[in-house]
């Protein structure tokens, strides 16, 4: 059972740290499928999310989606009060769209949702490798930072959960088996592993450098597992992963 109050900016490979049983919202709150650039900034015009789901997707994807389009994550969590506030970029590999000043994450839930194609507004892609994108996010943790520093999470711990994407894997008969190193993040949509990892330590340098009191846990176990309940990706890990993080929380006091 959670110590702490728990703040997640991040993805699944921190959520999944916890049992899916426990989502009281005394112990976690939980901001996915975003970026720190579309998290700050404003709402995007032309995008109008039902209130319910639309097949396929389920209620939590729904409203990690609606979150990032309505711009209501980050309220949110200030009203939270956690008492840990952990940071994962996995979720940073989707690109942005832009439209009027505004930013939303070109996840797969949003080009599920069909609420790109019945928007009023015209869209700017700004792929994730860009220029463009790496000068927003630079601006966007400086901003987190000062955001951090002037709200009640000020006076929570900040950690940062340093992650990579896995070049191998175990298959369902325990051999371990490559990944190629191009892997599928949208329908016919591919990333490529080593750009990904090279993103996500430059991430991570730049954000150390904004919170240079933040705690850093991170393992060499990240191994991804094809048993894996949410499926073979390259940062769904084996069992060993999430035990050692957790276990590193444990010490700080977030579990």
């Amino acid at each position: 059972m959670s110590q702490g109050r728990i703040g997640i900016i991040g993805s699944c490979v921190t959520r999944d740290l916890w049992p899916l049983a426990d989502q009281a919202p005394k112990h976690l709150s939980y901001v996915a499928r975003t970026s720190l650039p579309s998290l700050l900034s404003p709402r995007p015009p032309g995008l109008h999310p039902a209130e319910e789901p639309p097949p396929p997707l389920k209620r939590q994807q729904h409203n990690a989606l609606r979150a990032d389009i309505e711009k209501t994550a980050l309220a949110t969590l200030v009203a939270f009060r956690p008492t840990h506030l952990i940071f994962d970029f996995i979720d940073e590999r989707f690109d942005l769209l832009q439209a009027e000043g505004g930013l939303v994450t070109r996840s797969w839930e949003l080009e599920t949702s069909g609420y790109m194609a019945a928007s009023t507004a015209t869209f700017t892609r700004i792929p994730r490798l860009s220029s463009g994108c790496d000068r927003l996010w630079n601006d966007a943790v400086r901003e987190m930072a000062a955001v951090i520093a002037l709200s009640p999470l000020n006076t929570c711990q900040i950690i940062l959960h340093a992650s990579r994407w896995a070049h191998t894997y175990r298959d369902a008969q325990g051999a371990l088996q490559a990944f190629p190193h191009e892997v599928e993040i949208l329908p016919r949509e591919t990333a490529n592993i080593r750009e990904q990892n090279d993103l996500l330590a430059r991430y991570e340098a730049r954000f150390l450098a904004a919170f240079p009191a933040a705690a850093i846990v991170r393992s060499d176990l990240g191994q991804a597992d094809e048993a894996h309940r949410w499926g073979l990706s390259p940062f769904h890990y084996v069992d060993a992963y999430y035990e050692d993080i957790r276990g590193q929380l444990a010490r700080l006091g977030a579990v």
